[in-house]
């Protein structure tokens, strides 16, 4: 049975300026590989509701996991979870469970819940709040989307308790092998070894150090034996 398939939708203006380096899609790749589920596709749009909306709608209904990372926090051009609800055509509001959350850790803090702070609390009708220990401020699961934060330690601790609730398939397994020989001197061996381990993802990466070209094969799957003759034959074509 094939592994359960996500999408992640990075939102923020900031992404496309240049502003900031994103992050979080490397980490949730490398959760997601653990967990047995596939990262199919990866979209960045800007703080535009009509762009998050579609691409979360189109996201939604082709995998089965879509997680979103940045604007959800108290500024106004955090404008995610408004536009996931919208998306969903559900009503969105200051829910009574996180706005007690956020009460608790600003009377902790010493720091005034001014309504700013408080639209981290609103959420989707429906949705299910998502646990945030780093900074209290929940994100949300409605239907498939996985609502976070785009700050990364947020983030990571938001898909941390999130993932051990999902069902995942079997682990994606990789091996690689160095080759000190441009693509072009290996491309037919590749392309022979693709069309018979056809169950197998062969990725070949091009390097050059020193005015020497070689690449970088790396075989992906989940079974690591079919991974193993995969790899076997590879290094004695070659003659390595």
């Amino acid at each position: 049975m094939a592994n359960p398939t996500a999408a992640m939708l990075v939102i923020g203006d900031e992404i496309l300026s240049g502003r900031t380096r994103d992050a979080n899609m490397h980490y949730l790749a490398g959760e997601l590989t653990k967990h047995g589920i596939d990262l199919k596709e990866v979209r960045i749009v800007s703080d535009d509701a009509p762009a998050i909306e579609a691409a979360v709608r189109a996201l939604s209904e082709a995998h089965d996991h879509v997680f979103t990372s940045g604007g959800i926090g108290p500024t106004h051009d955090d404008i995610t979870a408004d536009c996931i609800a919208r998306a969903f055509g559900v009503h969105i509001d200051v829910r009574d469970d996180a706005r007690t959350l956020l009460e608790a850790h600003y009377e902790k803090s010493g720091l005034e819940l001014n309504d700013a702070r408080l639209r981290m609390a609103r959420i989707p009708e429906g949705a299910e709040l998502i646990d945030n220990p780093v900074s209290t401020a929940p994100g949300f699961t409605i239907n498939n989307v996985h609502v976070m934060a785009g700050v990364p330690l947020v983030f990571q601790a938001m898909v941390a308790s999130v993932l051990p609730s999902l069902i995942g398939g079997s682990p994606l397994l990789s091996q690689t092998l160095r080759v000190d020989r441009g693509e072009g001197d290996i491309a037919a061996t590749l392309a022979a070894l693709a069309k018979d381990f056809g169950d197998l993802s062969i990725g070949c990466y091009p390097f050059q150090t020193n005015g020497v070209f070689g690449a970088n094969v790396v075989v992906r799957g989940t079974e690591g034996g079919r991974i193993d003759a995969a790899m076997t034959r590879l290094a004695k074509e070659i003659e390595l």
